[in-house]
């Protein structure tokens, strides 16, 4: 596994999407001259204000893997709500075939208590406080795109308002 970071800027001098490697996987097919290998790699991009994306990137070389991966997490980039600039809007619960994640809103200073996968998407999101724990699967891709589920499912106050029809609370 490697956790590769690059911060680049844009022409505007806006901070642009930071890209952190999640994993790399190797596989091999075995033919009649040896072994060939492809490599798959786990992207994920945010801008760390509320934008995050993940793609799974497929290659016969490890930089062309990453590369992809990073072009198709720039495709997919979603914006998520928070509440207070710093933490979820409410608590969730998503899967992803094996993967099972729960997500819960913390307090300030609490810090972003999640691991591996979740950690990268949670952390270049821009979330800084939340309290997260990963079931079932440990297989990273599960658990990034687990993840991902969970925050596209969250909602702001003002959103479920609108929705309902409520013109009090």
């Amino acid at each position: 596994m490697a956790d590769q970071v690059i911060d680049k800027i844009d022409n505007e001098g806006a901070p642009e999407l930071e890209e952190r490697v999640v994993s790399i996987n190797r596989s091999s097919k075995v033919v009649k001259g040896g072994r060939n290998f492809h490599f798959s790699a786990l992207v994920v991009v945010g801008d760390r204000q509320g934008r995050v994306g993940v793609g799974f990137g497929k290659a016969n070389e490890v930089a062309d893997a990453i590369r992809k991966g990073g072009e198709l997490a720039r495709r997919n980039v979603i914006s998520i709500p928070m509440r207070e600039g710093h933490t979820l809007p409410h608590p969730v619960e998503a899967r992803f075939r094996g993967g099972k994640v729960i997500m819960r809103p913390a307090s300030t200073g609490t810090g972003v208590i999640a691991g591996g996968g979740m950690r990268a998407v949670l952390e270049l999101a821009g979330v800084k406080d939340v309290l997260a724990k990963s079931l079932g699967s440990n297989n990273p891709v599960n658990v990034v795109k687990a993840t991902m589920k969970g925050i596209s499912m969250l909602r702001t106050k003002a959103e479920v308002v609108a929705k309902r029809g409520v013109t009090h609370l």
